[in-house]
């Protein structure tokens, strides 16, 4: 035959002194309980409005209901820890087997359970450890977080961490450490210490102050790293800039991209609008819609600039095209190279090389040249064979050789 346990009442407004309670504690509002060494509690602990326990609290289990429930020392709660329309402050650590409360949980030490559900604003002083955080709100912490995944549906705050995912519906800052799946953020992204990543999908504007590296990074709007990133794919939809060196797969732009080192893609470049290397790019392809500017430029496949392109050391790919009306200010070399029509370039090394209509040039060298309806040519030194038409002209006679001149790539 079970024993119902007995239960300790704490009136409305009452001050008493407890230590071991043998049962149940159940605390009515506007009530204070100063701790006997430790407040420890055999079965439940119920809190019916707002409450204070001067010291520790060891419970099997808490809920706070309708008001402040105010710990001034340490709470341990074996099985769960339930705030209904409540905010609970802990002074120092927590550990507790799940938590959930409706309006804010505030931590002044280390905090640990297995699952954290928050609604409104979940703040810790020390260390947070859990297997899941969920917050409707706000998640401020300034000691290391340990968990499985964190979302918030308002903004993150975070230092030091190691993490599965993190997710949030707002705004995210964060210090340095480790999300080894996917960082999704609605809003605006932050980070201001090294971190390494699985994915980083933000809707609005990323921005990474230190030396990072992880797989795909998907930005809406604004990306901004200051340091080196490594990464595997990186999409923006808007502008991007990379102050130091970049490496990874692929790279897809709609608007603007700058990278103030060099840039190492192995796969495709495309870029809407402007791509400025500041060093060497070096890629698998590349397709840029406006101007394409870097110190030195070589494609293993195809490049296709449709603006202005400006080398220091010059622009070398397999097969190599300029858009119409194009402006080129340092040397082209490629397997084919193509210069389409009423576009200005100024020295070319190719194989096969073909100038299109009003297109000119100051050097061509070649296996093959062809100059097309107007293009005009200061010099032109070819090997095999070349083809001028109608209205074409080479301003110096075209010379043949055996051997073409090495290039400057």
């Amino acid at each position: 035959m079970l024993v119902p346990m007995t239960e300790t009442h704490v009136p409305r407004g009452g001050r008493v002194r407890l230590g071991a309670v043998d049962g149940d504690l159940r605390v009515e509002k506007n009530a204070r309980i100063e701790a006997d060494g430790a407040v420890t509690v055999a079965g439940h602990a119920e809190f019916d409005g707002s409450a204070e326990v001067t010291g520790d609290l060891d419970c099997r289990s808490l809920s706070a209901s309708h008001g402040d429930l105010n710990i001034r020392g340490s709470l341990r709660v074996a099985e769960s820890l339930d705030g209904d329309d409540s905010e609970i402050h802990v002074a120092r650590d927590l550990k507790a087997g799940r938590v959930d409360v409706d309006r804010g949980l505030h931590v002044g030490g280390a905090a640990d359970a297995r699952t954290f559900d928050v609604g409104g604003t979940l703040e810790g002083h020390g260390t947070l450890s859990a297997e899941r955080v969920s917050v409707g709100g706000r998640f401020l912490l300034e000691g290391k977080l340990t968990a499985r995944s964190v979302e918030a549906g308002g903004m993150i705050q975070i230092h030091d961490f190691e993490l599965d995912g993190l997710s949030a519906g707002g705004t995210v800052r964060i210090g340095g450490g480790t999300v080894r799946k996917e960082v999704d953020v609605g809003g605006r992204f932050r980070a201001d210490g090294p971190i390494e990543f699985g994915s980083i999908d933000v809707g609005g504007v990323a921005e990474l102050s230190r030396t990072s590296r992880g797989g795909s990074i998907d930005v809406g709007g604004m990306f901004r790293a200051d340091e080196d990133l490594a990464f595997t794919h990186l999409e923006i939809g808007g502008l991007g800039e990379i102050r130091g060196n970049g490496r990874g797969e692929s790279v897809e732009v709609g608007g603007r991209l700058e990278v103030g080192g060099s840039l190492d893609v192995t796969d495709s470049i495309e870029v809407g609008g402007s791509l400025t290397v500041r060093g060497l790019l070096t890629s698998g392809s590349l397709e840029i819609g406006g101007k394409f500017e870097a110190r030195r430029g070589v494609i293993t496949r195809h490049a296709e600039v449709s603006g202005k392109i400006r080398t220091q050391e010059g622009l070398k790919a397999d097969e190599l095209e300029v858009g119409r009306r194009g402006r080129v200010v340092g040397p082209l070399i490629g397997g084919r190279v193509r210069v389409d029509s009423r576009a200005e370039v100024e020295d070319i090394y190719g194989e096969e090389v073909e100038l299109g209509d009003h297109a000119t040039a100051r050097r061509v060298v070649g296996a093959t040249v062809r100059l097309h309806r107007q293009a005009v040519a200061e010099e032109v030194v070819y090997r095999d064979r070349i083809e001028i038409a109608s209205g074409a002209q080479v301003k110096s006679p075209p010379r043949q050789v055996s051997e073409l001149p090495k290039t400057p790539l």
